[in-house]
């Protein structure tokens, strides 16, 4: 059964960094892994995900060019280098599992989620 745990998360300023990360484990196949997020009152929303691999990357407009998925040469950790923060990204964010993505289903169906991490970001 797969466990997912992420962890980073925290208090920043506008236009801090934060670095998040997701340790994944009893994970039996390869598997691309993503970020999603969720703010108060608000609908859970795909942040970006990344490859087995690592060869490929996907991410919401919201977060282009300033958010960053990349994984640890262990595969089984992945990482969310957020940049540029904005009081706008203040949201719990999780990470999640699946066998494989593509740029039509990267941001859906997912089997595998974590508890998610806070991160707050002041203005």
């Amino acid at each position: 059964q797969g466990h997912l745990v992420e962890s980073g998360g925290g208090l920043v300023q506008a236009g801090d960094s934060l670095r998040v990360a997701c340790v994944a484990s009893g994970l039996t196949v390869d598997f691309a892994m993503a970020w999603f997020r969720q703010a108060p009152g608000k609908e859970r929303e795909a942040v970006g995900a990344i490859s087995w691999s690592g060869a490929h990357t996907y991410y919401a407009d919201s977060v282009k060019g300033r958010f960053n998925i990349f994984r640890a040469a262990a595969k089984n950790t992945v990482y969310l280098q957020m940049n540029s923060l904005k009081p706008e990204d203040t949201a719990v964010y999780f990470c999640a599992a699946k066998p494989s993505i593509s740029g039509r289903n990267w941001d859906r169906d997912y089997d595998y989620w974590g508890q998610g991490t806070q991160v707050t970001v002041s203005s």
